[in-house]
């Protein structure tokens, strides 16, 4: 064999090697933002997006986000926070709301390939109870190794146990098993690390805290876990570390931060 030829072969094989042996880590932060609002009544955009910057995500998924609703002054807030954030950002509203839109979001660093909003079973508002519309928005993004998941946000009814449970289940349905991209999930699922509704989806994704959980809500004295970070094993994801941030004023929720080398 040429010496030419063979020297361009060798190189060609280290270059190869070395690029399979490549490590890349991916941050995912889970943060509800109660619509802007934070514990000390003020809403400010630029606070939270102050919060997300600092944990260097490269994907968020956000819960009670307002587009044009009153209460917030009409603000566009998921693309203002895509904004201050350097962000590529998709909304997924669940309702209509005060002459605008509520519902989930997403902030990505990575190319997004495609969106999905997938409306969730609830029930109804009645005499006894107010109930809102929930759903989640899932996009397709590409990783630094060309592999391509699923992300998702979601936000899960917060005071019917049997809503919980359906939009478990459904979740599940639309976003796991056969013939889905491996998944990455993140929300506010208002339940309890030991309810039926977490259990449900341990079935289709690992979470990322061992027990015991820490509280994320409420911020500024957090009694109970409700924000939550899953994964699949398919994904090709392995978790680094996962912590829940301790920001008692921006928001009523702590963020939640896991960290994956893949």
């Amino acid at each position: 064999m040429p010496k030419l030829l063979y020297l361009c072969l060798l190189f060609a094989t280290v270059c190869s090697a070395i690029q399979a042996e490549e490590k890349h880590q991916l941050r995912v932060l889970c943060y509800n933002i109660h619509y802007g609002q934070g514990t000390d009544g003020r809403y400010d955009i630029a606070r939270l997006a102050k919060v997300i910057r600092e944990t260097k995500p490269d994907l968020v998924a956000l819960q009670e986000v307002d587009v044009g609703v009153s209460r917030s002054s009409r603000v566009h807030e998921a693309r203002e926070l895509g904004r201050l954030t350097d962000m590529a950002v998709r909304f997924g509203p669940t309702q209509h709301f005060q002459g605008g839109l509520y519902g989930n979001a997403v902030l990505s660093r990575l190319p997004i390939e495609d969106v999905h909003i997938q409306p969730l079973p609830y029930s109804d508002s009645d005499e006894k109870r107010t109930t809102y519309p929930r759903g989640a928005i899932a996009v397709q993004v590409r990783l630094a190794n060309d592999e391509v998941i699923q992300f998702i946000s979601t936000h899960f009814q917060h005071n019917v146990e049997e809503d919980r449970v359906a939009e478990a289940k459904a979740i599940c349905e639309y976003f796991a098993g056969e013939g889905k991209l491996p998944s990455v999930l993140a929300g506010d699922m208002n339940a309890s690390p030991s309810s039926e509704p977490i259990a449900i989806l341990e079935k289709c994704w690992l979470h990322t805290q061992s027990a015991p959980f820490a509280p994320t809500a409420p911020s500024t004295k957090p009694r109970t876990r409700i924000d939550y970070i899953f994964y699949q094993p398919q994904t090709g994801l392995k978790l680094v570390e996962s912590s829940v941030i301790d920001e008692p004023i921006a928001s009523d929720h702590l963020p939640v931060l896991a960290v994956f080398d893949y």
